[in-house]
């Protein structure tokens, strides 16, 4: 089981299953919203997720229709993301885990769109888009 929290501690989480498809995002809008070179994000399945705190103090923002970003509307800190397209899963920051996550990353995604300023110094697979099978 892995928990997790905001930056403030106003929301909490537990995840009983695994993450899959851990990437590092180069994309714009993953540089935007995290304030950083790439984000790192993960796949976990919807039923396996849970709110375990704070679910009140979520607010949403949905900046493509139908993909909706969830944060803590006191801290700012990303919590989630879902697309109407796949319910079964959401998307999610491993920054806002406490505990130590088991799965790799596997690759850096659109690094075409990298930061100018950042030099990608990595031994893990890079992509100018979607990894391969996505």
């Amino acid at each position: 089981m892995y928990k997790g929290s905001c930056l403030c501690g106003e929301v909490t989480l537990e995840l009983t299953g695994a993450i899959t498809s851990i990437i590092h995002c180069h994309c714009s809008l993953c540089r935007k919203n995290s304030g950083t070179a790439f984000a790192t994000n993960g796949f976990v399945n919807t039923g396996d997720f849970t709110i375990t705190k704070g679910q009140e103090r979520l607010s949403e923002f949905s900046f493509k229709p139908g993909r909706t970003r969830y944060f803590c509307k006191c801290c700012g800190s990303p919590v989630y993301s879902s697309n109407s397209d796949d319910k079964s899963r959401i998307r999610i920051r491993l920054g806002i885990f406490d505990s130590d996550i088991a799965e790799k990353v596997l690759s850096h995604n659109f690094v075409t769109s990298k930061a100018n300023w950042e030099q990608l110094e990595t031994s893990l697979p890079c992509f100018e888009k979607h990894e391969p099978g996505r």
